[in-house]
């Protein structure tokens, strides 16, 4: 697993955006990112939900980290609407962001929405995928320049 994470991280360069994927890295501490995205995905109008540890798995895997996050969010209302119209989609609501640390860098990626646009063809599912993914590139560029 850490071969794969450290072949996608050499493959980045500053907010990089494959068809499923954006991820920045950070020079910022882990403490100091984490509390950044945080803060960032409140300024753009989301609530936190809960944030994850998901290192405990990882290090009984043998890959050596305590910093190792998935922080959920969304808007309440949003979840709970598109949540009622469309089920299908919960597996995939709140957003989800996930930060970890690598040495003295801080990565943070987050999957596109491109995998669920051909399943959700209408106008107003294409908005809120342009908005979230318009988003969470932009709460990820900030943390990236952040010191």
């Amino acid at each position: 697993m850490k071969g794969i994470v450290v072949l996608i991280l050499a493959l980045a360069s500053q907010l990089a955006c494959a068809k499923e994927l954006y991820m920045v890295r950070s020079e910022v501490a882990f403490p100091e990112a984490m509390s950044l995205l945080q803060e960032t995905i409140n300024e753009h109008g989301y609530q936190v939900s809960r944030v994850q540890r998901v290192d405990i798995g990882l290090t009984a895997s043998g890959y050596q980290t305590d910093k190792y996050r998935v922080v959920f969010f969304g808007r309440g209302d949003e979840v709970r609407s598109l949540s009622e119209k469309h089920p299908t989609l919960i597996p995939w609501l709140p957003l989800k962001i996930a930060i970890f640390a690598e040495e003295n860098e801080t990565i943070v990626l987050a999957a596109s929405f491109a995998h669920l646009r051909d399943s959700y063809p209408s106008a107003e599912m294409q908005r809120y995928f342009d908005r979230w993914e318009a988003d969470i590139q932009m709460i990820l560029e900030y943390v990236r320049v952040s010191e």
